[in-house]
């Protein structure tokens, strides 16, 4: 009786945790998905990009996946030890072995993609200059997303100014950059200006968020693994010591 209680509270601690992450996970894949001011959404506005990136600006959708999914197995956990039921604790178990693989493989994605990211990037630039020259400053959507995420990120174009050279924008504007290309300090920013300050570019920063993010979700996912380890192991016994009252 001693050893059942203290695998239910065992449960309801291991649950508890995966419950929270789920929680945390699925609240940082919504913050993904609303934030559309972010270059990731813009990847896939752009022709000829790597499939690896394309694929990388639907991370926000597995995010919420793995997070709606620990929530329920963290549910299910905590139901299966109290109500002593031996279906519940296996298909727990089941659920949890199978997002287990699931993570660990997203896991090794993830560091493996880490080492690759600024080749594909550098890849893309080519495309994404070619992309700003033709359509910012006459493509009123294409336009809003570059000026929110320089605004946001305070960086200048992919690479840096130069990347708005013979664009519909810098033709209107009369030989004028965008003003976050001079740190938006000035109310009109010259190529003198934009030289001088050397505003860095958004590849820099997206590179960064990419190396930090997939490093940062790797490890929450090897640390929700550990505790689904632990989870399943204590699940089984409850599951063995169940059946044999």
């Amino acid at each position: 009786m001693c050893c059942s209680g203290f695998l239910k509270i065992m449960m309801f601690v291991f649950n508890g945790a995966i419950f929270l992450a789920g929680v945390s996970i699925l609240g940082v894949g919504v913050w993904v998905k609303v934030d559309s001011g972010s270059l990731l959404g813009f990847i896939n506005d752009v022709e000829g990009a790597p499939s690896g990136l394309s694929q990388l600006a639907n991370l926000a959708y597995l995010l919420i996946g793995v997070g709606a999914v620990l929530l329920i197995i963290g549910f299910l956990g905590c139901c299966g030890a109290i109500r002593e039921s031996r279906c519940m604790l296996l298909t727990f178990f089941s659920i949890v072995l199978i997002i287990f693989i699931i993570q660990i493989a997203g896991a090794v994605v993830l560091f493996v993609f880490e080492g690759f990211a600024e080749e594909l990037l550098t890849d893309l630039h080519e495309e994404v200059r070619k992309n700003i020259q033709t359509h910012y400053g006459l493509d009123e959507k294409l336009t809003e997303l570059w000026n929110g995420t320089m605004e946001e990120f305070k960086c200048c174009g992919f690479m840096n100014y130069t990347d708005f050279d013979d664009s519909p924008f810098l033709t209107s504007s009369g030989g004028h950059y965008p003003s976050t290309c001079c740190n938006s300090t000035m109310e009109t920013c010259t190529e003198s200006e934009a030289m001088a300050l050397d505003v860095e570019g958004c590849f820099v920063t997206l590179l960064q968020l990419i190396e930090e993010n997939a490093t940062i979700v790797a490890s929450v996912a090897l640390g929700v693994a550990a505790l689904e380890i632990a989870a399943m192991v204590v699940s089984m016994v409850l599951y063995k010591d169940i059946g044999n009252k």
